[in-house]
């Protein structure tokens, strides 16, 4: 695309573009993942989003989030409130169309055709939008069901695609079916990125192709997320000002690991009495495990210790941050998590496993502690002796600020504009 190159801004560099001027000939996006926020569901996929949205301020872009739905799924939430939550079919955020077309998802059946039906339900929607958006790229995230619906929509459409693998694509691999599917997506698409190198290992390791895969982590913003008073954090959140306080912020599901720190609580206190537990997070897509974790507390004689805070909107997240002394997230699997950096941001140091793209996050001792998973008492140890370290803050903060998103938004914008030349 020489003619396309030459409208990019002087001094163009993966260090840093700064913009990409928008013409006729720049790459129009359609973002395709069912993972986003919505009206129903406002803090599902927030990473997406600001991932994406980042990029929207330099290239057009509209977003198609499919949702699952069977025809019965209503008489399911007598008994689960929360589940399947449909949104309106389109939604403004941001100055951005966002679109929701429903996909055929029987609960428990068939969940190997998800992409199939992504793809078919999408169709008419995609269409249209060819024609009055003109989208020249579509650009999904997790490789399943999403990337795979997205190339199949690619094909039929003759639109390059890319795929985002986050994290899902490790457990999605250990079913056969669904494993040969995201390695059919990956060879389909035209640029693979992955959040952290050990996603792109991962999927090497099977077979995917590794000269498609580019390593683009997430970022941070360091203007929502800075250092507040902690004796001003913790008088809003009813703390004592001497108080040791965890915290942990996530989606209240198993893979999250709130219930490993929990049940280190009482060993905890023995050590640091005036230790606190900020739980920050509300069901998500895989689950709630609130009414379980709180019963946990309870059992374990610890509830006065543990608080649960619900969701906290992105820009009040920074006040359980500063109110804490370390970040904690026992996780099982993770692939690059943007709380890592956001607690950073703050002055936390971070105590987590050793999973994923964990590693890759807390590269440097200096920014917290790596331990094993499935192993309660190094993560105690490793909480204890984190609660004690006299930790150099300021470091801390500048890691976070290196990490900002606009290093990856400009490491976007040129493979864009490379896939659509």
């Amino acid at each position: 695309m020489a003619s396309q190159c030459g409208e990019l801004s002087l001094g163009l560099s993966w260090a840093g573009i700064g913009y990409l001027a928008v013409t006729e000939h720049s790459p129009r996006l359609l973002v395709f993942s069912s993972l986003f926020p919505s009206k129903v569901q406002p803090g599902a996929g927030l990473f997406i989003r600001e991932r994406m949205f980042r990029v929207g301020k330099h290239l057009p872009l509209v977003v198609v989030s499919p949702v699952p739905w069977f025809p019965l799924q209503g008489l399911i939430r007598y008994f689960k409130p929360g589940y399947r939550l449909q949104p309106p079919k389109f939604e403004e955020q941001q100055g951005v169309m966002v679109y929701h077309p429903r996909f055929l998802a029987v609960p428990g059946l068939l969940r190997n055709l998800d992409g199939l039906s992504m793809a078919l339900c999408s169709l008419l929607l995609l269409l249209r939008l060819k024609r009055s958006f003109q989208f020249s790229l579509i650009d999904s995230h997790f490789a399943w069901p999403d990337g795979y619906a997205a190339t199949l929509l690619g094909c039929w459409l003759r639109v390059p695609v890319t795929i985002t693998l986050r994290g899902t694509e490790v457990p999605h691999c250990k079913d056969g079916v669904k494993r040969r599917k995201i390695l059919t997506a990956l060879q389909r698409a035209a640029r693979v990125f992955a959040v952290a190198d050990s996603l792109k290992r991962h999927v090497v390791d099977l077979g995917a192709d590794k000269e498609k895969i580019q390593v683009v982590g997430n970022g941070v913003d360091t203007e929502r997320f800075a250092p507040q008073s902690q004796e001003a954090a913790r008088t809003r959140l009813g703390l004592p000002v001497d108080a040791k306080v965890l915290v942990t912020v996530g989606g209240l599901v198993e893979r999250k690991g709130f219930h490993r720190v929990i049940e280190l609580m009482p060993a905890l206190l023995e050590q640091y009495p005036a230790l606190y537990y900020l739980v920050v997070g509300g069901a998500c897509a895989e689950g709630d495990w609130r009414e379980r974790l709180e019963t946990q507390a309870k059992d374990l004689g610890v509830a006065q210790r543990v608080l649960f805070l619900g969701s906290v909107v992105p820009d009040e997240l920074c006040w359980p941050l500063s109110a804490a002394d370390l970040f904690v997230l026992p996780t099982a699997n993770e692939g690059w998590a943007n709380v890592f950096l956001e607690a950073m941001a703050c002055g936390l140091a971070v105590v987590t496993s050793d999973v994923g793209g964990n590693p890759e996050v807390v590269c440097r001792d200096e920014l917290g502690t790596i331990v094993p998973f499935g192993q309660p008492e190094a993560l105690r140890g490793g909480i204890a002796a984190a609660l004690s370290n006299e930790w150099q803050v300021e470091g801390i903060i500048a890691y976070a600020k290196e990490n900002s998103w606009q290093h990856r938004v400009d490491q976007l914008l040129i493979a864009f504009a490379e896939i659509t030349e």
